[in-house]
């Protein structure tokens, strides 16, 4: 007969009524599939007002302890279907996570995408063989920001007020204000991490997603130009829709092609979704076996398998 800490530990790793439907259809989904399943959730949609808490919502360093802990113990060469809902974060640890996983499934990987994938999570994308999208799905653009503005506009503006002043001396006088707030080296950081983001996608869709094509880099390129490029997207939160994914040359598979792959996809989602919404949980990082990394603004949970 179990005593009372020992019933205690069970309820514990039972979870909330959340936890426990989300890892139902968590198994169900890999039960369909029969690959491994995990799910790399932010609540930035539901939690991003909340100032305490954006620092966690992001991809950050974190994040690689969680992915640690739910792929220790799966079956490795069944593959990898990552389940992304995310915001970007982080270029180094974006970097890092691709390089892990891809250690740990090779080019095996998968990414669904139910709802968004932003800016890293656009980047994570791309590492993967193919994407799963739906009709409401979207990536984002991963050109890379400083500061909160766009490296690539930076740049550009650098230099446009340099050809201006050059012209015309006088027009110092306008740019001088402007040019005061970039610091000693501030420009040649803007383009080491415009070059960084183009080696990290490039590279990995050359080895990846594109390594069978007859011209992987010129498919690449096609890529970069348009996700990588903010003088093409315009805004870094653009959404790029699933047509278009297909368009610039992504491996794009369609979710509502299976019924059935769909249904258990967006059963996952909306688990997730109800989830952030009642609890305070701001990301999730869970496989199909159960094992969760559960991130709240103060505390890190993990329930081992």
């Amino acid at each position: 007969m179990p005593n009372w800490s020992q019933i205690l530990n069970e309820i514990r790793e039972a979870g909330s009524p959340q936890d426990i439907i989300r890892r139902q259809h968590l198994s169900k989904l890999a039960d369909y599939t029969k690959r491994n399943v995990i799910l790399y959730y932010s609540a930035w949609l539901q939690k991003g007002h909340q100032a305490e808490a954006r620092p966690n919502l992001n991809i950050n360093d974190n994040d690689k302890n969680g992915l640690m802990s739910v792929v220790h113990k799966l079956d490795r060469p069944k593959g990898l279907d990552l389940i992304l809902h995310t915001p970007g974060g982080d270029m180094a640890a974006t970097e890092s996570i691709i390089t892990y996983l891809r250690a740990m499934f090779g080019t095996d990987i998968r990414a669904i995408i139910p709802q968004m994938a932003m800016s890293g999570g656009a980047m994570i994308a791309c590492a993967c063989k193919e994407i799963v999208m739906g009709e409401q799905s979207c990536i984002g653009p991963f050109d890379p920001q400083v500061q909160g503005a766009p490296a690539q506009a930076i740049r550009e503006e650098f230099y446009r007020a340099a050809k201006e002043m050059q012209v015309d001396q006088t027009k110092a006088f306008l740019w001088q204000p402007l040019l005061q707030k970039y610091g000693p080296g501030f420009i040649s950081q803007c383009e080491k991490v415009i070059d960084l983001a183009d080696q990290v996608v490039r590279s990995n869709l050359e080895s990846g997603m594109f390594k069978d094509d007859a011209d992987p880099a010129q498919r690449a390129k096609k890529v970069l130009d348009e996700l990588g490029s903010h003088a093409t997207t315009k805004i870094h939160a653009r959404h790029i829709h699933k047509a278009k994914a297909k368009e610039i040359g992504l491996t794009i598979t369609d979710l509502e092609t299976d019924n059935e792959l769909q249904d258990r996809v967006l059963s996952v989602h909306h688990a997730c979704m109800l989830t952030f919404e009642q609890t305070p949980a701001l990301k999730l990082i869970e496989n199909h076996l159960g094992a969760c990394y559960a991130m709240t603004a103060q505390t890190f949970l993990v329930a081992a398998q």
